[in-house]
């Protein structure tokens, strides 16, 4: 007796008959338990433990719902009570999946019933074979041919060897029947996760309060359910193609080890960082999760204005620019004395304020990369707009054929602000050179960038002056 399969209700009505029926003999049930390590990259690993039903001798075993983006070649598996008693002889990746479209293709050429409704809401059946789905769908009618004809399709019985998920089939050989637990891992792509910050400052801008939360994306085309969540900070390098096996289950042993904490908890993993979730939590097929990952209330910080020179000024001649923009940044050290002093992972930090009624506004934002205890955190917030400067090249000599040259410079800033502030002009220096002299004194960063600070008076203006001699 033939199944009649209505396509326009295939999957609703297939998720629910599929999970009334009872496990088959060899099916797998559900996972009882399951681990997600995401790396930064698009990269998970995925750790899923289940119970299957072995028989005595070499058998077929379908282990159903794994990522519809997973790398067969890192599998493992592994038979918890049984160890090296059970082997895989061979494996299979069954990704032709159950879709509208899939079905339609195995009937081409066949015939099909085309149902449409009338005006009075009466279903007319009409026999069809169909010929193509390339591009749409073209059938055949008595002696017409229909171009997408309206109506829902009605298909005679499944055909093919179609799954309702991603399917791994592996054939087993065991030396007894029974239960046996199994643990399998495997990589995946479609799975990220990325950091983001927010960062409150005070009102006088000399503190922040900084949230840091995780954003997890999971692309990968299946649910873990109450899954044990990692995070991998970092940037690891995978081969080609070899050891991907060996890459998984090292990441599984070394994440086992980590203690469960209140919070998502930070600890040093070979040369990266993990961020282990101790409560499990469901990641959904096309979902974006987020999860708190740290939350500071007084990180100290300061305000920095920034005037950043080019290394061609000094190499020809140059008249000068006015009305330069002048930066605005905000930089804090990640220790704990001033606060903070927990790794950051890479990501992108907004920085709000509260205006005069006590409403947040942004005021900038930067990206961030990963940053270790004990460096500091330099975020690039605007351009003042009430700060600017002119530059001009006031003297310019060339000495010894063209590959020396002595010039003086002149930078005026003008502070339209109501308090005084400290711009840091810094100028990158080429080739060799000596500062002959100079109205500011400077620090020299490294040995081609110098940082004169110049003070400003609020509603007022300060010029800075050098001249240098360049070998270049």
């Amino acid at each position: 007796m033939q199944r009649t399969v209505i396509l326009f209700a295939l999957f609703a009505g297939a998720a629910l008959a599929l999970g009334a029926l009872p496990a088959a003999h060899g099916d797998d049930p559900e996972p009882r338990a399951v681990a997600v390590t995401v790396y930064n990259g698009n990269l998970g690993l995925v750790r899923d433990e289940r119970r299957i039903e072995l028989e005595d001798g070499v058998f077929t075993l379908p282990f159903r719902d794994v990522a519809a983006l997973i790398d067969p070649t890192s599998v493992a598996f592994r038979a918890l009570r049984a160890g090296g008693a059970v082997d895989v002889l061979e494996q299979n990746y069954e990704y032709d999946l159950m879709t509208p479209e899939a079905l339609l293709e195995k009937y081409v050429g066949e015939t099909v019933t085309l149902v449409t409704t009338t005006a009075d809401g009466e279903d007319r059946a009409v026999r069809a074979k169909l010929l193509s789905v390339q591009g749409g769908t073209v059938y055949q009618i008595g002696d017409s041919i229909a171009l997408n004809p309206p109506g829902r399709v009605v298909l005679p019985a499944l055909v093919g060897d179609l799954k309702a998920s991603p399917t791994l089939v592996w054939t087993l050989a065991s030396p007894r029947a029974g239960l046996e637990p199994v643990e399998v891992s495997y990589l995946t792509g479609g799975l990220s996760w990325k950091a983001d910050y927010v960062a409150t400052l005070s009102a006088d801008d000399r503190s922040l309060e900084l949230g840091g939360w995780v954003t997890i994306d999971n692309r990968s085309g299946t649910t873990y359910p109450d899954a044990k969540l990692k995070l991998v900070a970092g940037d690891i390098h995978r081969a080609p193609q070899a050891g991907r096996e060996e890459f998984a289950r090292h990441a599984l042993e070394v994440a086992d080890a980590a203690p469960s904490a209140a919070a998502f908890e930070e600890r040093t993993f070979f040369e990266y960082h993990l961020y282990d979730l101790p409560r499990p939590t469901t990641i959904k097929n096309n979902q974006t999760k987020q999860i708190r990952l740290l939350e500071t209330a007084s990180v100290r910080t300061q305000k920095v204005f920034r005037l950043a020179g080019a290394p061609w000024y000094y190499t020809q001649q140059y008249g000068g620019e006015q009305g330069l923009k002048v930066g605005v940044y905000q930089e804090f050290e990640n220790r704990e004395r001033d606060g903070l002093g927990v790794p950051l992972p890479a990501g992108t930090v907004r920085l709000y304020k509260a205006d005069a009624d006590g409403t947040l506004q942004l005021v900038g934002e930067d990206r961030i990369d990963h940053t270790p205890e004990g460096e500091k955190v330099v975020l690039k917030i605007g351009e003042a707009f009430d700060v600017v400067a002119d530059r001009r090249q006031t003297e310019f000599e060339v000495v010894a054929s063209g590959h020396v040259w002595e010039e003086a410079f002149e930078v005026v800033i003008r502070n339209h602000k109501k308090e005084d502030i400290v711009v840091q002009v810094v100028e990158p220096l080429p080739g060799e050179w000596r500062m002959l002299s100079n109205s500011h004194d400077f620090e020299k960063l490294d040995a081609f960038t110098v940082r004169f600070d110049v003070p400003v008076k609020a509603g007022g203006e300060a010029t800075l002056q050098y001249r240098i001699r360049i070998e270049y």
